[in-house]
């Protein structure tokens, strides 16, 4: 149980963490469109998310599949910038189809994610009762997740039900400022120079 904690903790801190930024601006990205109404919307979203990024996760940390860290930490920034620009063209009422564009934004991104997710753990222990850890931290990052949505949704709810906000501006406002912040992670994480300033780090 010790061990469980310890890497349900660590899943946890690998999303509420200042560090993790950009995967708290991924999945605000793909919640400003909702409310606390939509939440069976949110629901399924979450879920697509979750099957994507732990179904990377465990092929990462089985060794089927390798990516280099420099390409899954460039890309990341663009599966938050793809989203925030999806939230820019988006239309009120647009979304009048089961399946919406976005939770394949969420499936798809988040295989990217779970990639990044796979890098940490192995990092940390390598191999060894790798199933029972791989749940606990896929666990702890699944709860972290779910405060991020409630933080974005409590604060939708201020702001477009209390304030009276149009929910188009909020949703627009907020996409373009993660929009620009995405696209300066990008920029810094070019591979050729993410891989330099990592090498220039370590020495």
């Amino acid at each position: 149980m010790q061990e469980f904690n310890l890497y349900f903790g660590l899943g946890i801190d690998h999303i509420l963490t200042w560090s993790a930024l950009d995967h708290i601006l991924f999945v605000s990205a793909l919640c400003l469109r909702y409310r606390y109404a939509d939440w069976r919307k949110v629901a399924i979203m979450v879920t697509a998310f979750t099957i994507g990024h732990s179904l990377t996760l465990a092929l990462s940390v089985f060794g089927l599949i390798r990516v280099p860290v420099a390409w899954i930490e460039f890309l990341i920034p663009l599966t938050i910038a793809g989203t925030a620009l999806n939230n820019l063209l988006a239309k009120p009422g647009q979304e009048t189809r089961k399946l919406p564009i976005i939770y394949f934004f969420a499936l798809f991104f988040g295989m990217i994610h779970g990639m990044a997710y796979a890098n940490l753990l192995l990092d940390l222990e390598g191999t060894e009762q790798l199933p029972g850890h791989l749940l606990a931290f896929n666990l702890g990052i699944e709860v972290a997740q779910l405060v991020v949505v409630a933080v974005v949704l409590t604060l939708s709810f201020i702001f477009v039900d209390r304030l009276k906000l149009a929910q188009i501006w909020w949703l627009r406002v907020i996409s373009v400022l993660i929009l620009l912040f995405s696209i300066k992670l990008a920029v810094e994480r070019i591979p050729e120079l993410y891989t330099h300033t990592q090498t220039a780090i370590t020495k």
